[in-house]
């Protein structure tokens, strides 16, 4: 390769990780970088704002594996992609952010726009690195990419001031090393096994990490062999399919729930890739007395409430079937996680008919769920409406609901959509946002629009901060500060160039999705919401007692 300047090598880099898309905005230090992507087969994507990029950035890896890539400018635009890029780091999502900088001959004196982003950057990141020198930019770029996509998976940071990029070069991107599977020991998977089945109600607990390990298949035919009950975390929706008989569906709610009663009548927790982070154990397990595997790539975190008997440490779908190989469970029944199944089913299609308006969100839901494939794709926002989604949105496959339950960010489901559909182009995407998560990154539907990317947003529409109501009601019986008015949400739509609808009863709502997921351009949904539900729910989990099941 011949002389390039450190732009262009460090874009050549990106080509070589197999980069496809660079979300961001242009700024006067990252010049160079934006004219080495001219003559780039990747596609840069320009955002209306560096947290939508991040955001981007953060869904492209979640569901492809590979780092999606942010590209922001010095000072302010590196501030606003900070949430984006902490919210992939905590949610285990690989992403690489690169961030244009002031020259190294003017960091030294105060300058404009000049913040240490290597320092901002440190507490969001898995790893970050300024490059001082051209001649280093393949090693920063090959091992940004490898920290990013290794378990568990997260963002980086790249910086580059101006200067250096600017500065000719001679290099070549280096090459990519495969990593190798790792296996858990035998004596752990024996012990797994033999605790396994000696269990009288056992239960697993399955998170992200069985999603982005692509153990499905194999937790499947672990818990069905085995006769095992499923429990998914907000983030391990479709580990295994919600139709199975022994899914047990979602659990993470801060507070008690049908669900909550197979944690407590059981004696073994099984742990597939479970992340602290989602769902505190000190939920599950506050005194600590319970045993649990652990079964996962990396080893378990340290929590009073999460002391394992037993770490499987390896490949999580073969540390399962060696484990099944092993176990032995012919004629345990698990009465609980039966009876306990039948009434998660009856309650949620008891909203199936339900003809109010507001529309309840379990209803909405439920609506939501008919006219989406088992492949298609939900992005939810953070509010209120997760809970609900989390509770009542199932899935049949990994990756066809995506929240946000480590950082939970709002404003991620917009610019996650678009992500999305460029992975995924004919796929049915829809956005579910609260009013509130929407107003923070509606601007970038007018990046959908651009781009080319038509999915919808459907908006539950409360005129609020519905979640935080939720728990100052809970907390203090009384609400403050969170009530706000709207936009005409059709008419916005429309001024976009997009396709605007409002929801005026309950018998609206499907066939306007149904039109809405056919228009070749991004809609939007208007759909007033009765979170009357939520204190319903509350007061409902707090009589809820598990002796019936038993």
């Amino acid at each position: 390769m011949g002389e390039l300047n450190t732009a262009e090598l460090l874009i050549k880099c990106l080509e070589n990780e197999g980069v496809e898309y660079v979300f961001g905005l242009p700024g006067e230090e990252n010049l160079h970088l934006l004219e080495a992507l001219k003559h780039s087969p990747i596609q840069f994507i320009t955002t209306r704002h560096e947290q939508g990029a991040a955001f981007m950035a953060d869904v492209y890896g979640r569901l492809t594996g590979k780092a999606g890539v942010c590209l922001s400018t010095l000072g302010p635009g590196a501030t606003n992609l900070m949430t984006g890029v902490a919210d992939a780091n905590l949610d285990g999502a690989p992403l690489v952010a690169i961030t244009g900088q002031v020259g190294t001959d003017r960091m030294h004196i105060e300058s404009h726009q000049y913040l240490d982003l290597v320092a901002m950057f440190a507490p969001v990141t898995k790893w970050n690195k300024q490059i001082v020198r051209p001649s280093i930019t393949p090693e920063v770029v090959r091992k940004a990419f490898k920290v990013a996509q290794s378990e568990k998976p997260g963002a980086v940071h790249i910086d580059l001031p101006e200067n250096i990029a600017a500065m000719r070069v001679q290099g070549e991107p280096l090459k990519i090393d495969s990593q190798e599977k790792t296996y858990a020991s035998y004596r752990s998977l024996n012990m797994a096994a033999t605790a396994i089945s000696k269990a009288s109600n056992p239960l697993i607990l399955a998170g992200n990490g069985a999603i982005r390990s692509n153990a499905s298949e194999a937790l499947t035919e672990f818990a069905t062999a085995l006769n095992i009950p499923v429990a998914n975390t907000f983030m391990g929706k479709g580990a295994i399919p919600y139709t199975h008989p022994l899914a047990l569906w979602t659990v993470g709610l801060q507070q008690r729930d049908i669900i909550t009663c197979a944690f407590e009548r059981s004696d073994l927790i099984i742990a597939v890739g479970y992340d602290l982070i989602e769902y505190s154990p000190k939920r599950w397990n506050p005194d600590g007395s319970k045993q649990i595997i652990h079964i996962g790539i990396s080893p378990a975190e340290i929590d009073s409430s999460y002391i394992p008997l037993v770490e499987a440490v390896g490949d999580i779908s073969d540390s399962l079937l060696d484990i099944l190989k092993r176990a032995d469970r012919q004629g345990k029944e698990n009465r609980v996680a039966t009876g306990l199944r039948a009434e998660i089913r009856t309650e949620y299609e008891y909203y199936a008919n339900d003809e109010g308006f507001p529309i309840k969100p379990q209803k909405l839901i439920y609506d939501l769920r008919q006219v989406m494939g088992p492949e298609d794709v939900v992005i939810s926002d953070v509010g209120a409406h997760k809970m609900w989604m989390a509770r009542h949105y199932h899935c049949d496959s990994p990756n066809t609901c995506l929240i946000s339950n480590g950082f939970a960010a709002m404003g991620i489901a917009i610019p996650g959509a678009i992500a999305a559909k460029l992975v995924y182009p004919n796929k049915k995407i829809v956005a579910v946002t609260g009013d509130g998560g929407f107003m923070m990154n509606c601007q970038e539907l007018e990046t959908a629009l651009r781009v080319g990317t038509p999915f919808v947003t459907l908006i539950f529409n409360d005129n609020g901060y519905g979640l935080i109501e939720w728990k100052q009601m809970n907390q203090f019986g009384e609400s403050a500060f969170i009530k706000f008015t709207n936009p005409d949400f059709v008419k916005f739509a429309e001024s976009m160039g997009l396709k605007g609808y409002r929801v005026e009863s309950a018998a609206d709502l499907i066939p306007i999705l149904e039109d809405a997921l056919k228009q070749d351009v991004p809609a939007v949904i208007d759909c007033p919401v009765d979170y009357g539900e939520n204190l319903r729910f509350s007061q409902k989990a707090g009589d809820l007692s598990c002796q019936i099941w038993e």
